[in-house]
This record gives structure tokens, sequence and C-alpha cells, in this order.
């Protein structure tokens, strides 16, 4: 099992960490990972590895088995040796993006009080999908509505919770086709604004920015049919 780092904290962007395996498609098992592995509509994060003699860009990271985090290499890159001491540099700029996007599709939630039926992040574009079986209403003041609440700069915090109060409080859950991971005994909560004053709260293991006005200004994009009762909301970063 790989120890997740960037569940602590997102801004990390180098690490040690050293090689437990190599897996039959070549990828790269360290004992803790500065890198995202793809999941939960998240791509995972590109970097480098760096070890005495050696160098190994990542394309991208995905989940192995038995907890598992996997670096995946660039074609024709030479692998770290088992049990080599390396050092992890992530693209920061791709992944500042991606947590950008990924807070902001948690607000776009909470404009949209509908249930999510699908996601993607991307760092161009990204996507929810609503269980919406008319058409927005409104759709400049849905983007109005959103801007307002990433101007606030509200603080964006985590904790974790056991399963069993998951269960006790389904509500939490928005996604109707992804459900969050159960079975390792807690889930993580992803917080934006106070106990007090909270704008929302629900079960997600990716990253996100520690404040809202980090993510800047954004604009909604397509609304597209997507079924008889499904549309998909697209958003863009201004910058």
């Amino acid at each position: 099992m790989s120890k997740p780092l960037f569940q602590d904290d997102a801004y990390l962007t180098e690490a040690p960490g050293r090689v437990l395996a190599h897996t039959d498609q070549r990828g790269v098992v360290l004992d803790q990972s500065l890198f995202y592995a793809t999941g939960g509509g998240q791509p995972g994060d590109r970097g480098q590895l760096t070890w005495d003699g050696g160098r190994m860009e990542v394309a991208t990271t995905v989940k192995g088995e038995g907890g598992a985090i996997v670096l995946v290499p660039a074609e024709g890159e030479v692998l770290p040796p088992i049990g080599a001491d390396v050092v992890q540099n992530l693209d920061w700029d791709l992944r500042l993006r991606h947590m950008r996007m990924h807070t902001a599709l948690h607000l776009l939630s909470v404009v949209i009080p509908l249930p999510v039926t699908g996601g993607q992040i991307g760092a161009e574009k990204s996507r929810l999908d609503f269980a919406m079986e008319h058409p927005l209403e409104d759709k400049q003041a849905v983007e109005d509505a959103l801007n307002d609440l990433i101007a606030r700069d509200l603080e964006v915090t985590m904790r974790w919770i056991s399963d069993a109060e998951l269960e006790a409080n389904p509500g939490l859950v928005k996604t109707m086709s992804v459900q969050p991971p159960k079975g390792a005994g807690q889930v993580r909560l992803v917080r934006i604004g106070t106990e007090g004053e909270q704008i929302d709260l629900q079960p997600c293991g990716g990253t996100h920015v520690a404040r809202t006005a980090e993510i800047g200004r954004v604009r909604l994009g397509k609304v597209e049919k997507k079924g008889r009762v499904n549309r998909r909301v697209a958003l863009h970063l201004e910058n």
C-alpha cells in the first residue's frame, strides 16, 4: 500500500519515496505517493522521479491492487530499481488546475441543487451531469451565483468520519453514479465554509484548493441534454 501524501497536503510538490515494486505493465509503486491516482472523475497526476543516476517522466498515475498507487512511465522511460530511494516532483501547474476545477465543481453542485449523475475534471474543461428534467432557466444567474461564492474566499477543509457515520447520513452523498470508497473504516469529507456557516459538505478523495478565491473566475459552457432527465453542464476557468 502506498501512503497518499496528497490527502494530507495537496500543496506538496516534492517528496522522497522508495520503490517497492514494478507492476506487470511497467508501473512503479512507491512506499508513499505525492501523485494523485485517477479516480472520482479527477485525472492522475504527472511529474518526474529522479534517483542516483536516473530520471523517469511520470505520464499519469492510476490505482493498483491492495491500495497501491501506480506511477505510469512515459513511453521508453527507464524504471528506477526496486529498493531505490527517489525524489518525486509534481507537475504543479496541472495539479493546481485540477484543484481549482474540482473545488469549483463542488460549488456548482451548490448553485444547482440537484442530484449529480456524473462528472469529469480536466485542466481546460470540466463538467457535472445533473438529474435535470428541464433546462436552466437563467444560465447567467447560475454563473453569477457561482462566481459570487468563489469570491467570498471561503475556507476549504477536510475531516474524516467512519463508514458507519456516513451510512447514518446518506444525504452527504450527492453523486448518484459514483459512491465514496467505503470499507477502509473511514471516509474523507470536504467542507466549504465554516461549521457555523457551511456552504457544502460531501465525501471526496480528490485534491482541493485551501480557499475558494484561489479558483478565480469561472465560466459556464454548454448545457447539453444527455438523456430524458439528464443534463451536462460544462465549466471553464477564465485563466
